[in-house]
């Protein structure tokens, strides 16, 4: 009930009657006087006027299930949600609720991470206050070989959400980092299970920071926060993760009808920090160094040598100007 009188309070303009939701709900206005004391406890600014009702006049930065329920547009990501105060990690319980048959489209957010994991087992840092770490579970019925272009289908979103909630102007650096201003905003860690030719699950863990004052000595060099990079404004952390999941949601559609990247190259090679740069690849087997010139419908990198055009699925790669590469 918390959280449809929150969405209530939400989508309308003015004031909402203590008799309406008493009718609605159909319990006793004590009732209703105990959620508004409860959201209002939360840190919700709520207007309660006699024979006019209760409106919302500001909200707290929280992250809790009616929080992100209240304020979710979307079809069918997050539909199920599950947050956290403080977790070992998103992705571990996103892929628990997996195996437990929770549907796809699950969230799982927590507002601290004890074990945050980025890309080749690097840690993530994840304190209590100052970031956004979230896992969105998947059961898809696709080839377990193109699943690792939902890494680069997750980035295009978290831009676009990004630039859409700050004005901050968003990149891609290939295939799975948010950057602004050349330093990093945002991991995505993309992790499967499937058996032969059919996939279980797939959890995609984004981890955002967005209130974060200073960095460790270690990633101080290369790491930022939408907070430094807006000059210390703060955002809502429950309003950038409903528009990362409008996003998802729109842009995996589109590419659930083609099982590639075909539709959304454009819109990707766009804000792909790496476009037309000179890169560095450390690649498994050969290090290399060329232009980046976008990337193919697979989600590898284009990149023009002095010798031959290369395609790269994966591996490290450096971008001039990015992370400190000259």
């Amino acid at each position: 009930m918390k959280t449809e009188i929150l969405k209530m309070l939400r989508e309308t303009e003015g004031y909402v009657s203590g008799q309406e939701l008493c009718n609605k709900f159909g319990v006793s206005r004590t009732a209703i006087w105990k959620v508004i004391n409860q959201l209002k406890e939360q840190g919700y600014v709520i207007d309660s006027v006699q024979n006019k009702g209760y409106h919302i006049t500001e909200a707290p930065d929280v992250m809790t299930e009616e929080e992100l329920q209240s304020c979710r547009k979307t079809k069918w990501a997050g539909q199920e949600i599950a947050y956290f105060d403080e977790i070992d990690s998103t992705n571990i319980k996103a892929k628990e609720l997996a195996e437990q048959g929770y549907p796809n489209g699950t969230l799982v957010v927590a507002d601290q991470q004890v074990s945050g994991r980025g890309r080749r087992g690097r840690s993530w840092e994840s304190p209590s206050g100052t970031g956004i770490f979230m896992t969105l579970m998947l059961k898809p019925e696709i080839n377990p070989n193109n699943a690792s272009m939902l890494t680069l289908v997750a980035a295009l979103a978290v831009a676009k959400a990004i630039k859409d909630v700050t004005g901050l102007e968003a990149q891609i650096k290939w295939p799975n980092d948010i950057v602004i201003n050349g330093k990093k905003i945002c991991g995505i860690l993309t992790e499967m299970s499937a058996q032969f030719d059919y996939i279980n699950h797939i959890v995609i863990g984004i981890g955002i920071n967005v209130h974060n004052e200073v960095f460790s000595d270690e990633i101080a060099h290369m790491a930022s926060s939408l907070l430094q990079e807006s000059q210390g404004k703060k955002f809502r952390r429950a309003e950038i993760i409903e528009k990362v999941l409008e996003y998802f949601e729109e842009y995996y559609e589109i590419y659930l009808e083609t099982e590639d990247l075909t539709a959304l190259t454009g819109e990707y090679n766009k804000i792909l920090v790496n476009m037309n740069k000179q890169v560095r690849v450390l690649d498994p087997k050969d290090e290399f160094e060329g232009k980046a010139m976008g990337i193919t419908a697979k989600g590898e990198l284009i990149v023009d040598t002095w010798e031959s055009r290369k395609l790269v699925s994966s591996g490290e790669v450096s971008v001039r100007g990015i992370y400190g590469y000259v």
